[in-house]
């Protein structure tokens, strides 16, 4: 199991630890709930450090990135993130990613940790042109600060006007004393915040200033499962959940991420168009649970009548709405919004509405 630099200050803080994705993470600390409305209502820190980040570099980055995913990459500006993936060429997923473009010739690309071998080898597979790839993830640390008073928090570590960088953007300036901090105005979360990248030697010391300085902001440290909870209110995709190598982004509900523009020759475009064309068979939706239960994945879906119609991929109960909400692929007839279907929950058929995430509102 690989540690991030954050390990020793997890335990101390008596967090449990769990195996993921080859790293010992810190799934809870006070407990998930606890950590959920806390991120909610003031600010939370989550150590990510497990993603990856790849570099793209040189003169046929922006070809090589451009083919590669499904987004408009030519649209990304410098100091611009774009949310986009990586199709594969039998129609499905082969991971979400964020791209942060730096100029013409350079990008990271952050993906995640369960995927980063995987990309790693796609991206070099796909490298016919030759640009430069690097594949950096093993001396990055990431934290993610989040929740409405993160920002303020933030504020007090650097002096960068963090109000002027807008949702999606990035700079590369001083925070905490690390000289070269990419400040990322983004997160997994819907509760506001950023995202740090730092290089490795200088985690610890920015770890230590956040807690110090967050405490008049009720700044707690918090797991994975909150971070999982957290994103699932806002019915953000889970890798190898929600999005799988065999989802495409059409059925996901991500066409708005696959742009069939002029010069956007992304890899199986062509099967995606006809797609689009034809019209998906099934799609993955939101639900919520109209009487007590926790849907979980892997649970059926079904129809009045009993008739298994598709599946659940994620799901728990809203710490927020105290209700249970999932996500779900369903078959198409039954996907839209407001249609009641039933939660096979154990021996228990248990109803359930579909809506449109986001299922908690009151969001930054």
């Amino acid at each position: 199991m690989n540690r991030t630099v954050f390990y020793d200050h997890h335990v101390a803080l008596g967090a449990r630890m769990v195996p993921f994705a080859g790293f010992e993470m810190p799934v809870e600390y006070s407990g998930v709930r606890q950590e959920h409305i806390n991120v909610r209502k003031n600010a939370g820190v989550f150590d990510v450090s497990h993603m990856g980040e790849i570099w793209i570099k040189g003169p046929k980055a922006f070809e090589l990135v451009q083919r590669l995913t499904s987004n408009d990459v030519s649209k990304l500006d410098p100091g611009k993130i774009q949310y986009t993936c990586f199709p594969n060429e039998e129609g499905g997923i082969i991971d979400d990613l964020l791209i942060y473009r730096y100029e013409d010739e350079r990008y990271l690309l952050v993906v995640n940790a369960s995927n980063i071998e995987k990309d790693y080898n796609w991206i070099t597979k796909q490298n016919i042109n030759g640009a430069s790839i690097d594949n950096a993830s093993d001396r990055i640390s990431q934290l993610a600060v989040q929740g409405p008073k993160a920002v303020a928090l933030l504020q007090t570590l650097t002096p960068i006007d963090l109000s002027s960088i807008s949702y999606y953007n990035f700079v590369t300036a001083e925070f905490a004393g690390a000289e070269e901090a990419i400040i990322s105005n983004s997160g997994y979360t819907g509760a506001g915040g950023f995202e740090l990248y730092l290089h490795n030697e200088d985690g610890a010391r920015v770890w230590e200033q956040l807690l110090k300085a967050g405490k008049e902001f009720g700044l707690e440290p918090a797991g994975l499962a909150a971070r999982d909870t957290l994103r699932l209110e806002m019915g953000y995709c889970l890798y190898g959940n929600d999005i799988t190598d065999t989802t495409s982004p059409l059925e996901a509900g991500l066409g708005w991420i696959t742009k069939f523009v002029e010069g956007n020759d992304f890899i199986n475009r062509s099967y995606m168009e006809r797609q689009k064309a034809e019209g998906v068979k099934k799609r993955l939706v939101g639900f919520e649970l109209l009487e007590r239960g926790i849907p979980r994945q892997n649970y059926p879906i079904l129809n009045g009548d009993g008739e298994t119609v598709g599946e659940v991929t994620s799901g728990t109960l809203s710490p927020m709405l105290n209700k249970g909400i999932g996500m779900g692929m369903v078959e198409l007839p039954f996907a839209s919004n407001g249609n009641e279907i039933l939660i096979g929950i154990r021996n228990k058929q248990i109803p359930a509405r579909i809506v449109r995430p986001p299922f908690y509102k009151n969001q930054v």
